[in-house]
């Protein structure tokens, strides 16, 4: 059946000049640009045309002035939100490779505003007034904290172990067990980083077991570098032997050739002694002898993105020389943010608290309890539409391919509204502002308060109830 169209109400729609006279909008021409706002008008405008010429639209004339108006504003909203924005995250994933992973601690907001507002001594030595290194506060803390010679920071972890091969095995071999030939995110693949460094990749051994005499048996006059990659993002179990840094080390002084450990998910205070599964950390690594180890910034070390390049000085020196190292280098607000989070480990009690992958990763459960219960009262105080609020246990994540084994027991505040699906509830929370992510399941809206801060909880609640109290995105 054909949808009777109206084509009078044609006439009643509202210029352009006409709403640009009105008081919302005058409102926030004062925030935005002016061809936003133009432009957000003509759309309004047009689509509303479209819905009449289809039939669709079914108010009346007098409603048309207040339906484009109301249009108008919605879209010169979210024409003015940048693409990049906050996120609340209630998946209990801790790092999010998503959600941008590790959150910075507060020292290190601090440091990175204040080279974003100031100039600074990013290449210059203060005491002599010459030239200097960007890495020099970040090798000085980082020789101390890991036990290394030498060090050097690039923009991830996956340049860092391009560096380390291109500087290293150019056109000789890198043998390297079969079992860690692994993706390490992105569909970047171990075998395609060294094949862009211009290493020869020799894998030995099987997927499961691979032994001291495998590498021993594959050594050449070519061979230029044993590797040794950490599989921080999966794991094989059941009939399994993997060759040890250690006896890496053994053989590589055997035949004089040095041994990198790519620890990928690297970090500098145990965390096994608060449940979480025994991981190999950087000091241990270089005291087993390594002589470059790499791992990333912003995954258990809870700093900025960046790859960290640590060990014997005369190898480090090599890849500073590298004309590479220089198109991979960090910029001053990753020096800025570095340093601060390096420096909360000279005290490792107040880097478990300042730290805030470290603080969700080591929380108490009592304590994620109590947030979800405050969360809980705070959502029903705002709600005027029923909804069922229910506190349950729950599982988190590591995430950010580190301790894939690792189940953080948790506490979820699961959301089951009456008047609207789970799935539009949670499309209109990553649609609002803030955006919220979490989980769906169980046909329920979940959110695990572990990794919600505690300083989000007002804010969680206010979105939260705007969405299901309108049914409309905030």
């Amino acid at each position: 059946m054909a949808l009777s169209v109206d084509k009078s109400l044609l006439r009643d729609l509202p210029k352009v000049d006409e709403l640009l006279q009105h008081f919302r909008i005058i409102e926030l021409m004062r925030d935005n640009p002016r061809k936003i706002v133009v432009d957000s008008i003509r759309s309004s405008i047009d689509e509303l045309r479209c819905s009449i010429l289809d039939g669709e639209y079914t108010g009346t004339s007098e409603e048309i002035f207040d339906v484009v108006l109301r249009k108008s504003i919605n879209r010169i909203k979210w024409s003015a939100r940048p693409n990049l924005r906050r996120v609340i995250n209630g998946t209990g994933v801790v790092l999010h490779t998503n959600l941008g992973r590790a959150l910075l601690a507060e020292s290190a907001k601090t440091a990175t505003i204040g080279v974003a507002s100031n100039y600074c001594n990013l290449e210059m030595n203060l005491e002599s007034g010459k030239r200097g290194s960007r890495y020099e506060p970040l090798e000085e803390l980082l020789i101390q904290l890991t036990g290394a010679e030498a060090a050097l920071v690039v923009n991830n972890n996956a340049s860092a172990v391009l560096l380390a091969l291109g500087t290293l095995a150019k056109g000789k071999e890198v043998i390297v067990s079969r079992g860690q030939l692994v993706e390490i995110g992105g569909s970047f693949r171990i075998p395609e980083v060294m094949e862009q460094s211009g290493a020869i990749l020799v894998d030995v051994g099987a997927t499961n077991k691979t032994h001291p005499r495998d590498y021993r048996s594959a050594v050449t006059g070519e061979t230029a570098l044993l590797l040794h990659v950490h599989t921080s993002n999966y794991r094989i179990v059941g009939f399994t032997r993997e060759t040890t840094v250690e006896e890496l080390v053994e053989l590589g002084s055997e035949y004089k050739i040095p041994v990198m450990s790519d620890l990928g998910s690297g970090f500098l205070v145990d965390l096994a002694k608060y449940g979480l599964p025994k991981e190999p950390s950087v000091q241990e690594t270089v005291a087993a002898g390594a002589d470059v180890v790499t791992f990333s910034g912003d995954k258990l070390l809870g700093g900025p993105q960046a790859g960290i390049i640590v060990g014997k000085k005369h190898y480090i020196e090599k890849m500073k020389k590298n004309p590479l190292t220089r198109a991979v280098r960090i910029d001053k607000f990753t020096v800025a943010a570095l340093e601060a989070t390096l420096r909360e480990y000279l005290d490792s009690h107040r880097a478990l608290q300042n730290i805030p992958t470290l603080r969700m990763l080591t929380e108490p459960i009592d304590i994620i309890q109590r947030r979800a219960r405050t969360l809980q009262k705070k959502l029903r105080n705002r709600l005027n539409v029923p909804a069922e609020l229910q506190i349950m246990p729950g599982i988190s994540q590591v995430g950010g391919g580190s301790m894939p084994t690792a189940q953080l027991p948790t506490i979820i505040l699961s959301c089951l509204p009456e008047n609207m699906s789970v799935d539009k509830l949670a499309i209109n929370l990553r649609m609002g502002e803030p955006a919220v992510v979490a989980r769906v399941q169980e046909g329920k809206f979940q959110l695990d308060l572990r990794t919600v801060q505690q300083g989000e909880l007002d804010m969680l609640a206010e979105v939260m109830a705007k969405v299901i109290n309108t049914g409309e995105v905030t």
